[in-house]
């Protein structure tokens, strides 16, 4: 791939949808990253994630907030919530009840906010923890939450065409833990985590993606977020962070490993909302 300077690269203003971690907590385990036998700092969880909220508005990015809930500890992850393509809001549904009550609350959020087409899913889905949405195409994850009916649905919804990929590893048990969107359609991923012809599917499709290695994959570095210049990324994540400067963008580092006791990071923190 030709090299790109940063100044090749221009940030967007985006705008964004968060959810401040004042109930987080570990009392379940619906994916492999949560253990609640180990003690959760939720005060430290809450400095983690107010350096990410200042930091995007610090770049200029408007960030709106959901009211957090009692009682629903994951709401942290408000990427989990709904997907938002075209001012259009498709919410979510939940395969795991401990977290079913976040979608209505989703839901009440974006019609209280002048959003006027907002479509209560039939089928299973976690919102942008499996969606992840290119200029040309709506990638969706499968095989342990989202389903395939409810790919058809968001297809059916925003009128666009839904890639369906295949996971295979529970560690990335959402699209958002194996996959970013960089700009356009340009995206990173982390190829063992799909199944084989997922990912010839991929390799089609994005022939110059930046490809990550499992030492970052298991920092969770795919969960990202990415302004088409900043790429906001865990910490950890050095070799990544390397990967991304030779293309031309600017990698920021940032420490929310109390939250990654959820199993998430900073894209799980982070709705778009998409206009």
């Amino acid at each position: 791939m030709t090299s790109v300077s940063v100044r090749d690269r221009a940030p967007k203003l985006r705008h964004y949808l968060m959810c401040r971690p004042v109930h987080f907590d570990v009392n379940y385990a619906i994916n492999p990253w949560m253990d609640p036998a180990k003690p959760v700092d939720t005060e430290l969880a809450l400095l983690q994630w107010d350096t990410l909220y200042d930091l995007y508005r610090s770049l200029g990015h408007r960030v709106d907030l959901l009211n957090p809930l009692p009682g629903l500890p994951d709401m942290v992850f408000a990427a989990n919530g709904a997907t938002v393509v075209d001012g259009k809001v498709l919410g979510a549904r939940f395969l795991n009840a401990e977290r079913s009550a976040e979608a209505p609350a989703h839901r009440t959020w974006y019609r209280a906010n002048g959003f006027t087409d907002v479509h209560e899913p039939k089928y299973v889905n976690e919102a942008e923890g499996d969606f992840a949405v290119t200029d040309s195409w709506i990638l969706a994850g499968r095989g342990f939450r989202c389903t395939p009916e409810g790919h058809q649905e968001a297809q059916e919804f925003f009128g666009r065409p839904v890639i369906s990929l295949e996971l295979v590893d529970p560690r990335f048990y959402h699209l958002d833990t194996a996959l970013a969107v960089l700009d356009g359609d340009e995206v990173m991923y982390y190829p063992e985590a799909f199944t084989r012809g997922s990912r010839d599917v991929l390799a089609r499709l994005f022939p110059d993606a930046l490809l990550v290695d499992q030492d970052d994959a298991n920092v969770l570095g795919l969960n990202a977020v990415s302004d088409g210049l900043n790429v906001i990324l865990p910490e950890a994540a050095q070799k990544l962070a390397e990967q991304l400067r030779r293309r031309g963008f600017r990698p920021v580092g940032i420490d929310l490993s109390e939250l990654l006791k959820g199993g998430g990071s900073v894209k799980c923190c982070t709705q778009e909302l998409r206009f």
